[in-house]
Order: structure tokens, then C-alpha cells, then sequence
């Protein structure tokens, strides 16, 4: 079995990272503007994912 090299994120760490409230977070994992793994009780964003949101909001 091949072990992964994912970096994952929590919402918190996302939160602090974009300078936004942790339901702002919540919100958009809500509504699957951002793709999030339950783990538990904790939300994982993957960093791969966190990057293709960030594309997605840049301001063109």
C-alpha cells in the first residue's frame, strides 16, 4: 500500500491563514465551495484543494 503525502489543513488554520472567522470557513465547506474531509469532529482541508479555492477566487 502507498502511504500519502497529503498536507491537510483544519478550518482554524485556514481561518488564521486568510485573516476570516472559522464559520467563514465552516460556510464555505457548507455550501462545497471548498472540498473537506470530516475526521472525527474536526474538519480536513487538503492542501491541494485549499490552493485550487484560492485560484478560484482570485480576481480577474
Amino acid at each position: 500500500m502507498k502511504k500519502s503525502n497529503k498536507e491537510f489543513y483544519t478550518a482554524q488554520e485556514l481561518a488564521d491563514k486568510l485573516s476570516l472567522n472559522v464559520m467563514t470557513i465552516y460556510r464555505y465547506i457548507d455550501r462545497g465551495t471548498l472540498k473537506a474531509y470530516k475526521i472525527g469532529k474536526e474538519f480536513r482541508i487538503e492542501k491541494d484543494e485549499f490552493e485550487k479555492f484560492l485560484n478560484k477566487a482570485k480576481i480577474k
